[in-house]
C-alpha cells in the first residue's frame, strides 16, 4: 500500500490538480502495471485529462481519463473508472487499493471502482432506470435501457477476468457488462449494431442488447463507456472447443492416421450458416443510411488499395530485415513470399480496375474463433465492437461481408497451425509432414464453412452478385488479413510467422487460378 493519503474532495475532483499530480507521478504508474487492459506496460508518461461523475443513491463515483504514453506508441486515452470505499464497510480485494484516502472526514481507501460492488450496481441500475447525470461541462452521462433487461428484486455482481483490453462484469448470471477501456470518439459500433440487430429481428445468435452508457454533447455522442448484454451462461468460445477437436485430430496424427470427426465438420457448417444469416440480417435495403447498403465504389476500392499496398510494402521491408534471425523453414517461406511481391501487387491492383455489381454492408469487424460462443442453445455471435485499436469511423465503413468470412477462415488456418506446430505431441513428426496434415485440415474447414456459407445466399444474391467476384474478394481479404497478421507476428512471435506466410501463399496459388474479369 502506497505511504499516501488522499485528501479527496468529491465536489471539486474534476479539477483537483493535487490530487491529479499525486495519482498521475506517484500512484498510477505502479498500479497500472497490474492492470490486464493495458497491453504496453511500459509507461512513460501519465496525465489525467477529465473525470465524470456518476451518482447513484448516496454514490458517487468518477471515471476518469488516463492518458498514457507507452514506449514505442502513440499517446492513448483510457478509461479508468474510482471510487471511495470507506474502511470497514465493504469487503473489496487487495488488487483494487490505489491508496489511503479521506472523504467527508471518513477515513478510507481510493479504488479501482471495477472492484467496488456498489459502482457495479450503479452502473445496473442506471441503465435499468435510464438516469441521466449532468456534467460540470455541460456534457451528460446517459444511461440507454435495452429491451433484453428487466427488473431484478435482489442483484449479485462479479468481476470477470476476460484477459483482454477491456473489462467485464456478470450480474445474477443473466447480464453481462463491457467497460470499454480505451476511448475513442464516437458511439462504439458494438451499440449500433446490437441496437440494429434487435430492430430487425432477423438474427437471434447473438447476446441480446440490455443497455449502454455514453457520454453526450449536444445530443451527439462523445464516447461510449460500456454496453450491457444478455450474459451466454454454461457456454465456450470456439477457439477453446476447436483446441478440443484438434486434440482428437493430433492423437490420430501422432498414430499416422488422418482422421476428422463428423461433428466436427457439422459445427464448422453450423457457424458458416449462422454467419450467413448474420450478413443477411445486416444487409437490409430499407433500413436506416447507417446500415444501408453501398457500392464498392471508386472511393471506396482507392483506400482499400491504398491500405493494403502500404501494408504490403511495410511487411516486405520487415521480413527483409528479420531474414537472418528466422529459421530454415520459415527462410524458404519468406524467400517464395518476397519472389511473389509483384504477383501480390498485380492482385492488387486489379481493384482499381474490376467492375463489382455486389454490395458492401456494416460487418462485425473483428471476426474470429474466439468470438464466437457454444452453449446448449447453440451458437451466440459476441463483441460487434471491430478491432479495438482502429479508430471508430474507420470499424464504421461498410464491406463486404466476405471480409469477415475472410477473417473466420484465416481463425481455422491459425487454430490448426498453433495446435500442430506448438504441440509437444507433435514434436516427433517431421515439420513438411506437420505442414501437409496443417494443410489438409485447414482446407477442408475452410470449404465446409465457405460451402454452408455461400449456399445459403445461393448463385445471384444481390449482396454477392456472382462467382468471380466472390472469388477475387475472398482471396482480396483473406491476403489483407495475412498481411496484417504477418505484422503482428514479426513484432511479437519470431515463431509464429510461418503460419501468416503461409496463408499469404496460399492465396499467391488461388490468384494464378484466377482470371481478370
Amino acid at each position: 500500500m502506497s505511504p499516501f493519503v488522499l485528501l479527496l474532495d468529491w465536489q471539486g475532483f474534476e479539477k483537483d490538480k493535487y490530487v491529479h499530480t499525486v495519482l498521475e507521478d506517484n500512484l498510477l504508474p505502479h498500479y497500472l502495471q497490474k492492470c490486464s487492459w493495458l497491453s504496453n506496460k511500459k509507461i512513460g508518461r501519465i496525465k489525467i485529462t477529465g473525470a465524470i461523475r456518476m451518482q447513484y443513491e448516496e454514490d458517487e463515483f468518477f471515471f476518469v481519463y488516463l492518458q498514457i504514453k507507452s514506449a514505442g506508441s502513440d499517446p492513448q486515452t483510457y478509461l479508468f473508472p474510482v471510487s471511495f470505499v470507506e474502511e470497514g464497510t465493504t469487503e473489496i480485494p487487495e488488487e483494487a487499493f490505489i491508496s489511503r484516502a479521506t472523504l467527508d472526514e471518513k477515513e478510507g481507501f481510493l479504488v479501482d471502482a471495477v472492484y467496488d460492488p456498489k459502482f457495479r450496481l450503479a452502473l445496473f441500475y442506471n441503465i435499468l432506470r435510464t438516469t441521466q447525470t449532468p456534467q460540470k461541462n455541460d456534457q451528460i452521462l446517459e444511461f440507454d435501457r435495452g429491451t433484453g433487461i428487466l427488473e431484478e428484486n435482489e442483484l449479485e455482481s462479479s468481476y470477470l477476468d476476460i484477459g483482454s483490453n477491456n473489462t467485464a462484469f456478470v450480474y445474477n448470471d443473466k447480464y453481462f457488462f463491457k467497460l470499454y477501456r480505451t476511448l475513442h470518439q464516437g458511439i462504439n459500433p458494438e451499440i449500433e449494431v446490437l441496437r440494429f440487430l434487435s430492430r430487425t429481428q432477423n438474427f437471434n445468435s447473438y447476446a441480446d442488447y440490455c443497455g449502454s452508457i455514453n457520454l453526450t454533447e449536444n445530443g451527439n455522442t462523445v464516447y461510449t463507456f460500456g454496453v450491457l448484454t444478455e450474459y451466454i451462461a454454461e457456454s465456450k468460445d470456439n477457439w477453446s472447443l476447436t483446441g478440443d477437436y484438434l486434440n482428437d485430430f493430433i492423437s490420430g496424427l501422432v498414430d499416422g492416421n488422418f482422421q476428422v470427426k463428423e461433428d466436427v465438420f457439422v459445427k464448422v457448417a453450423d457457424l458458416g450458416r449462422e454467419t450467413a444469416i448474420m450478413h443477411d440480417a445486416l444487409f437490409d435495403l430499407g433500413s436506416e443510411e447507417s446500415f444501408r447498403p453501398e457500392q464498392i465504389n471508386r472511393t471506396y476500392r482507392t483506400e482499400i488499395h491504398r491500405q493494403v499496398e502500404v501494408s504490403l510494402d511495410k511487411v516486405y521491408d520487415r521480413l527483409i530485415d528479420k531474414y537472418l534471425e528466422l529459421d530454415t523453414p520459415t527462410q524458404a517461406l519468406a524467400w517464395q513470399f518476397m519472389e511473389a511481391k509483384d504477383k501480390i501487387l498485380n492482385f492488387i491492383d486489379q481493384i482499381l480496375t474490376r467492375v463489382f455489381n455486389s454490395l458492401r454492408i456494416r460487418i462485425h469487424g473483428d471476426f474470429h474463433l474466439g468470438q464466437i460462443l457454444i452453449n446448449q442453445n447453440g451458437i451466440h455471435v459476441i463483441d460487434f465492437e471491430g478491432e479495438h485499436l482502429i479508430p471508430i469511423e474507420q470499424r464504421m465503413i461498410k464491406h463486404s461481408p466476405l471480409k469477415d468470412v475472410a477473417s473466420m477462415i484465416r481463425s481455422y488456418h491459425y487454430a490448426v497451425s498453433a495446435k500442430l506446430y506448438n504441440s509437444d505431441h507433435t514434436k516427433k513428426i517431421p515439420e513438411k509432414d506437420l505442414l501437409r496434415a496443417s494443410d489438409r485440415w485447414y482446407k477442408l474447414m475452410r470449404d465446409t464453412f465457405l460451402e454452408e456459407y455461400l449456399g445459403y445466399f445461393g448463385p445471384h444474391h444481390t449482396l454477392l452478385k456472382n462467382n468471380n467476384e466472390v472469388n477475387y474478394l475472398l482471396q482480396f481479404h483473406l491476403l489483407e488479413k495475412a498481411i496484417h497478421e504477418l505484422d503482428f507476428e514479426i513484432s511479437h512471435r519470431e515463431s509464429w510467422i510461418k503460419i501468416p506466410l503461409k496463408g499469404i501463399l496460399d492465396v499467391v496459388r488461388e490468384i494464378e487460378k484466377l482470371r481478370t474479369v
